[in-house]
């Protein structure tokens, strides 16, 4: 357990940071009027963080599960297997196309015109009294919409996994990346909570800028990885010569 490694493990939770399901919809309850209920995004942090860690863990038990069945041997000799190769190429592909579907201007059109009515409805009553079943819910779904596309914690994972650390280290490094993941938004909430009024101005246009911008940044990050994952794909397949 390398500095570079916590420090590089550092970068890319701050990255997932700032992903839909980890600040965008916890600025969107925190910005629901009324008094500030912090327990309620408290909840919906926890609930993702939680879904998060197990999915680390089960990848994490899933690689070594694999190096296992290897007898040892290198995993990464895997990916010189040319049925490997063409699947990588599929799913590169398969990213590029899909980064234009996800900030196409059909969707974005689509929810512009949905308008913030019955949103707002729905924020106001998950962020009441009452049971927060509703908000576990849509944490859950959140996060399960985002982890395909959350790659900076599948880097995350592949750079824990392959550090050699053994494996309670392991699901404490994972523990930690999740927590440093919602922890920007645990400090935003912090100060909604003890400035309401005077941060609340700046609160809404950085929601409303990120909420913008969200589908824009999310989709270059697929395409980006969608391009590197193709062309791996074909030089080691040789379709370049």
């Amino acid at each position: 357990m390398t500095p570079v490694l916590l420090g590089t493990l550092a970068v890319l939770a701050l990255i997932d940071s700032t992903s839909f399901g980890t600040l965008v919809i916890p600025l969107w309850l925190m910005l629901a009027p009324g008094r500030v209920r912090p327990l309620r995004v408290i909840v919906f942090l926890g609930t993702v963080a939680v879904f998060y860690l197990g999915v680390g863990l089960l990848l994490l038990a899933g690689a070594s599960w694999l190096q296992d069945a290897l007898g040892g041997a290198d995993p990464e000799a895997l990916l010189e297997l040319r049925p490997v190769r063409i699947a990588e190429l599929v799913l590169g592909l398969a990213l590029l196309g899909g980064s234009f579907w996800i900030d196409s201007p059909k969707r974005r059109a689509a929810a512009a015109s949905k308008g913030p009515g019955r949103l707002s409805r729905w924020r106001e009553q998950a962020m009441g009294e009452g049971r927060s079943g509703g908000l576990v819910l849509l944490a859950l779904a959140a996060a399960l919409i985002e982890v395909g596309s959350m790659l900076p914690y599948l880097a995350g994972i592949g750079l824990v996994s392959a550090s050699g650390v053994d494996w309670p280290a392991s699901a404490l490094l994972v523990a930690g990346y999740c927590v440093v993941m919602i922890a920007p938004a645990l400090v935003l909430l912090v100060v909604r909570t003890v400035a309401a009024r005077a941060v609340e101005p700046v609160l809404r246009r950085l929601s409303e800028w990120l909420s913008a911008h969200a589908a824009s940044t999310t989709a270059w990050i697929v395409g980006i990885v969608g391009f590197l994952l193709a062309r791996d794909a074909a030089v080691g397949l040789g379709l370049f010569g």
